[in-house]
């Protein structure tokens, strides 16, 4: 019901921005206006920046082009998106993930093929391969441009509680969970992590697992029917989250912990591990509007960043969960040749271009750029920042992301029921179950 409201209340905000444009569009005017939807994590390290050093600095080199631009994060966004797609009402420009979250973008071809304005351009040697390969993308075409390949995982330890305990980073599961008692006993949660949204399970721990126990291209035998959700490998990927909690690695206050807590928690030094996605480092470092960082420079030495412990049984192990990054598009309600297309690209490219990647490498909001030629040696790079830029030295596979392959209608399910699992209101293979049950009929409303 909560959603449902929530979808609503965004539907009347559209209506009203219909009007207002209009009224708008009657007036005339000597510039092109794009209406822009901006992701914006305000919790991040040199947020307050992003309006100077992105949008202020486009707009004064592109005087002619006017950015009506809305700012919004997490579920809100989300929210948002979905409501101006079921209006048929997009933004000329917005931000959004290759698949997963934006399924329905890709799915209903909502935004624009880039691929003829790259070419035209002569862009593709800008570029890293894997961000302009259009099987990467939900809809089958390039409707974004990557700004960086995304581990949804990552493993952040203090090495400094450790120590204090007498103790070293885990290097196997078994060994993390004989670190909880001692680690309790000095007053120390084990491994923090944000639960309450449940998006945050899913994509920065159990995609991991599932492709742990599943092996690489467990998604794609599913998605091809040569494999189900209710199999051993993935019955017992989920029966594992309940051994996390069991075995308290991961307590019940995950739970109630939100998004936007438990960087504070980690920078207070309330648990020993942290398990975010490696997106996260942008929150710990020094925003340069306050010259602050959440976590002291002297302090991130003592901060490593890897992958989850090897686990007993599993198929793969030094593994973690990867995906291209999220990026801009265009929607397709821009008419195509017009003088708003060429704007938007302008756009596009700006946002997606060597310069603004540079910056968010800098500011901790990437940390595997997408756009050629940034030599991260050159870059006054603080601990963490150079500790997120080593992480694929840090394992040897990557396997898929479940939001980034799997549509809403199936991977939401997972997302409830892994919580679930952690209050020990159902069994693994009752989520199992509820996951099949809904990729069967999410694929027969597909012919």
């Amino acid at each position: 019901m909560k959603k449902i409201f929530s979808l609503l209340a965004a539907l009347l905000a559209i209506a009203g921005l219909a009007f207002a444009e209009g009224e708008q569009d009657a007036k005339g005017g000597g510039q092109v206006e794009l209406r822009v939807l901006n992701y914006r994590d305000l919790t991040s390290s040199n947020a307050a920046t992003e309006i100077g050093a992105v949008w202020d600095a486009f707009t004064k080199a592109h005087p002619q082009i006017k950015i009506t631009r809305e700012d919004l994060f997490n579920e809100p966004f989300h929210n948002k998106t979905e409501a101006y797609a079921a209006a048929n009402r997009l933004p000329d420009v917005l931000y959004a993930w290759p698949s997963g979250r934006s399924t329905t973008l890709h799915e209903q071809k909502l935004l624009k093929d880039l691929t003829p304005l790259i070419q035209k351009d002569g862009l593709k040697s800008q570029f890293v391969p894997a961000a302009l390969d259009p099987t990467g993308q939900g809809g089958g075409y390039v409707a974004i441009l990557p700004q960086a390949i995304t581990s949804s995982h990552a493993f952040y330890v203090n090495t400094a509680i450790l120590q204090e305990c007498g103790l070293t980073p885990a290097k196997t599961y078994d060994e993390l969970k004989s670190q909880v008692p001692i680690l309790k006993a000095k007053g120390y949660e084990t491994v923090l992590m944000a639960n309450q949204e449940m998006w945050v399970m899913q994509s920065c721990l159990f995609s991991l697992l599932a492709g742990r126990f599943g092996g690489v291209g467990w998604e794609k035998k599913i998605l091809s029917g040569a494999a189900k959700f209710t199999d051993k490998e993935f019955v017992d990927a989920l029966t594992f989250v309940s051994t996390l909690y069991k075995d308290g690695v991961l307590s019940q206050n995950t739970l109630a912990t939100g998004y936007g807590d438990v960087v504070g928690q980690f920078a207070t030094k309330k648990g020993a591990y942290l398990i975010d996605g490696d997106w996260r480092i942008g929150a710990f470092i020094t925003d340069s509007s306050t010259g602050k960082a959440l976590i002291p420079v002297a302090d991130q030495q003592k901060i490593r960043i890897t992958v989850f412990p090897d686990i007993a049984g599993a198929k793969v192990n030094k593994s973690t969960s990867t995906t291209l990054g999220t990026g801009w598009g265009i929607s397709t309600s821009v008419p195509a040749g017009s003088a708003k297309e060429a704007a938007a690209w302008e756009l596009v490219k700006w946002l997606s271009g060597k310069e603004i990647q540079t910056w968010r490498l800098q500011t901790g909001a990437i940390s595997t750029p997408t756009a050629v030629g940034i030599d991260a040696s050159k870059l006054a790079l603080e601990p963490l920042q150079v500790a997120g830029a080593n992480l694929a030295k840090e394992y040897t596979t990557g396997t898929a992301v479940i939001d980034a392959v799997f549509h809403s209608d199936v991977y939401t399910p997972i997302n409830d029921g892994l919580a679930d699992i952690a209050r020990g209101s159902k069994a693994p293979l009752q989520v199992a179950q509820a996951a099949q049950t809904a990729f069967e009929t999410w694929k027969k409303n597909q012919r």
